[in-house]
Formats: structure tokens, C-alpha cells, sequence
């Protein structure tokens, strides 16, 4: 059983578990009902930002701990003020270290903000909708096209926006109609291996019309500008800044560095 597998077998239970404690009812008399959505779409198409997703994460399976000792609102802060065009924040705690809570800390900005979990189950995306999230993201690795589909209806319906992620070949069948946004893994999630041209080659082949996000791996801003050629608008950045003491601040040098290079 690869990482992935197991993640998504400790999902299931999880899922269940929690539905156990807080019913759909509940969730859908939360906060997060009756705020505005924000459009990642709108946000990275918005010539005057960065296009860049900005994440929060603690920790991953592979790299262990990347840093707990910075708050998710100092964190997050300093990502919006230097021109992030979204946040990313992972609400996984087995495997990554976060919470929900730490979605609804980064609520305070006023940026579109991606849920970047597991979701198997429409019950997540009622939570994501509740503690504050304009986004979610679908994993085409642990879901079945059909699956995808279903899940993706099911977060319209709810006013949220859908990244379908796809790392291989073999994920194509994934991407329809209701996943206009798509971003392709540099990374694969069952080796951790990273390779950006693979992803390139893989762009080339996903139907024209979708906003393209580059994920994981994105470690300076020449990567970033030989996407941009490529023809993807959006670019998912988590460790690059989280490793740093300060990821506020080296997210605000990786900005000026990028800006200067355009």
C-alpha cells in the first residue's frame, strides 16, 4: 500500500467519524453559509496579482516536519500582503499537521482560499463551505472519473469553486465539464517524485478552455516563467516558503524577484 492509499484508507474512517459529531445540519448553520464566495478563477486572471497559490502546511508525508513554529495568521497574512492571488491551506492532521481551524484562522484575508485535503466525500464539502473555503480540491488519484463528476456537481451546487488535480496520463478521463480549473502535480503523490516537464508534456494534452495551475516543486521563479510559457496561469507554492523562518517574507522576495524577471 503507497502513501497515497493509505491516506485515503484513513480518510474513510475519518470521514465517517466525523459525521458522527457534526451533523450536515449543523455545518450548514455555520458562518461560512451566508459569506460572499470569492473566484480563484477571477483571482488568477487578475493581471494586476501574482497567480500565485500560496500554501500553509506544517508538515507532509515526506518531508516531515517543514515548520511548526509560525502562526497560520501571520503566515497567511504576510502571503496576501505581498500579492498572493490565493491561499492554500491544509486541513489534513494525520499526515500533514493541519486543522480546520487553520482555515478559518486564514479566513481574515481577503483572498479566495483552497481547502487542500482528501475529499472522497460530499460531507467534506459541506465543511469546506462551512469553515470558510471558496475551493476544493479533487484528487484524480484517489477518484474515479465518475466520482469527480459527482463531487464537482455537488460543490457548485454549494457555490464553490472545483480544482480537479491530475499527475498522469492515465487522469485525463478525469477532466469534464464541471472542471474548468485543473491543475497538474509536479509532484506523484504515490513516489513523491517531482518532475516539471512531465507536467508540461501532460498540459499539452488537457482540452483547451481550462485555466491551468502548475503544483508542487516550484522552487524560484525561473520554473514559474517557463510555466508561464507553457500556458499555465496559476502556480500552487507551498514549501518553498514554508521552510523559510519568516514564509511571509520569502514569499514577499520570491514576489519582487518574479516581478523583476517578467
Amino acid at each position: 500500500m503507497n502513501i497515497l492509499e493509505k491516506i485515503v484508507a484513513f480518510k474513510r474512517k475519518e470521514v465517517e467519524e466525523r459525521k458522527d459529531k457534526v451533523t450536515v445540519k449543523q455545518l450548514e448553520g455555520m458562518d461560512g453559509f451566508s459569506r460572499e464566495v470569492l473566484s480563484l478563477r477571477k483571482f488568477l486572471t487578475d493581471p494586476s496579482r501574482t497567480g500565485i497559490i500560496a500554501e500553509f502546511k506544517r508538515r507532509s508525508p515526506s518531508k516531515g516536519v517543514i515548520n511548526d513554529r509560525v502562526s497560520v495568521e501571520e503566515v497567511t497574512k504576510g502571503y496576501t500582503a505581498a500579492g498572493a492571488s490565493c491561499l492554500s491551506v491544509l486541513t489534513d492532521e494525520e499526515f500533514f499537521g493541519g486543522t480546520s481551524g487553520d482555515l478559518v484562522a486564514a479566513r481574515v484575508n481577503d483572498l479566495p482560499i483552497l481547502r487542500k485535503d482528501f475529499m472522497i466525500d460530499e460531507y467534506q464539502i459541506v465543511e469546506a463551505r462551512a469553515i470558510g473555503a471558496d475551493v476544493i480540491l479533487l484528487i484524480a488519484a484517489c477518484l474515479s472519473p465518475a466520482a469527480v463528476r459527482r463531487l464537482a456537481r455537488f460543490a457548485a451546487s454549494l457555490g464553490l469553486e472545483v480544482l480537479l488535480e491530475i499527475h498522469g496520463d492515465d487522469e485525463l478521463g478525469h477532466i469534464c465539464e464541471e472542471t474548468p480549473l485543473v491543475g497538474v502535480n509536479n509532484r506523484d503523490l504515490k513516489t513523491f517524485t517531482v518532475d516539471v516537464e512531465r507536467s508540461i508534456r501532460l498540459s499539452q494534452r488537457i482540452p483547451a478552455g481550462k485555466l491551468l495551475i502548475a503544483e508542487s516543486g516550484i522552487n524560484d521563479t525561473a520554473t514559474i516563467l517557463h510555466m508561464k510559457k507553457a500556458g499555465f496561469q496559476g502556480f500552487l507554492v507551498g514549501e518553498r516558503f514554508m521552510k523559510e523562518e519568516d514564509p511571509g517574507a520569502a514569499f514577499a522576495a520570491f514576489v519582487r524577484e518574479l516581478t523583476t524577471n517578467i
